[in-house]
């Protein structure tokens, strides 16, 4: 693929502006807008930055086991850092206020709300009622918050295994007032949106969720087995989309339950990385290679991690 090819698609999935990603690059305004326009080709030290932002925010499915292992590495060193993720969490209120905020914001982006992040801020903090906004759109981040605050309370209260009631408990509250079926699977057919990844039948999802659900409860003892575990598992829920409507955001708030579970820090996967979210979820539906998404796991075990001391 072309380098500029690269680059109009690196603008599309992240929405920066020209003048946004020249500086991310470290290049000026008519540098980026003419290597755009075809005017000029990058030098090699662009080229090689440009293909690893294309890479983090598009995806590469040829991600080997050898850098997933030095990922792992760096967790292991952020684990003895920060030993206790969830105690911190709950015990300053800044520290969970800034993982909400993010976590809502980012997840619901990445399903389509409009809201900047001061617009969910304004939402979740302030309750305040943003002006050319659907209902549905200050819906959705009000049942985030209301979901993760039930997640945390299981956890701290109860954190027994995980079984198919607390799963359609989450869908309830998450898609409350927003579909007439919160909290209960589908009756009908559905198709993953983009994708050739065939979902469960209706009349198979107890079943499969039942499997799912023993899989869950799995909890493997080494970093590299909990980070494919989050991987493999969030591929077959949404898989099996067991839901109408909702279960991205229901499937990336399990990943966050067991990775606190796991005693690690919750994932975020940012809206920018949506396409290679994607990408990667596809790669374990379709070939049953989890590396690549094993990787990306890691990456938002990564920022989880960046924000226990914000």
């Amino acid at each position: 693929m072309r380098i500029i090819q690269k680059l109009q698609k690196i603008q599309k999935h992240s929405g920066k502006t020209q003048e946004e990603l020249a500086h991310e690059l470290g290049v000026s305004f008519p540098t980026i807008n003419s290597w755009i326009n075809g005017k000029s080709q990058p030098r090699e030290e662009s080229v090689q930055k440009i293909n690893s932002l294309y890479v983090d925010l598009i995806g590469d499915t040829s991600i080997d086991l050898d850098l997933v292992k030095e990922k792992v590495k760096k967790l292991k060193k952020l684990q003895q850092q920060y030993p206790t993720p969830f105690s911190t969490i709950i015990a300053q209120q800044n520290v969970y206020n800034n993982f909400l905020l993010q976590l809502t914001y980012h997840t619901n982006n990445i399903e389509g709300s409009t809201f900047s992040e001061p617009d969910v801020r304004a939402v979740l903090f302030d309750d305040v009622t943003i002006p050319d906004k659907s209902v549905r759109e200050h819906q959705e981040a009000k049942n985030h918050q209301a979901a993760l605050g039930f997640i945390i309370r299981w956890l701290r209260d109860e954190s027994g295994n995980i079984d198919q009631k607390l799963i359609k408990h989450i869908h309830q509250i998450m898609m409350n007032g927003i579909i007439h079926n919160a909290g209960s699977y589908r009756t009908h057919g559905v198709r993953i949106a983009g994708v050739n990844v065939p979902t469960s039948n209706c009349m198979s999802i107890e079943k499969h969720m039942n499997q799912l659900v023993k899989t869950l409860n799995e909890h493997e003892k080494k970093l590299f087995d909990q980070a494919q575990h989050l991987a493999q598992t969030h591929a077959r829920f949404e898989q099996i989309h067991p839901f109408s409507d909702g279960n991205g955001r229901v499937g990336r708030l399990l990943i966050i339950l067991l990775a606190l579970k796991y005693g690690l820090a919750p994932v975020i996967i940012k809206k920018e990385k949506k396409q290679a979210y994607f990408t990667y979820l596809e790669e374990v539906q379709v070939k049953n290679n989890s590396i690549p998404l094993t990787s990306f796991i890691l990456d938002g075990l990564f920022e989880g991690y960046s924000l226990l001391t914000a």
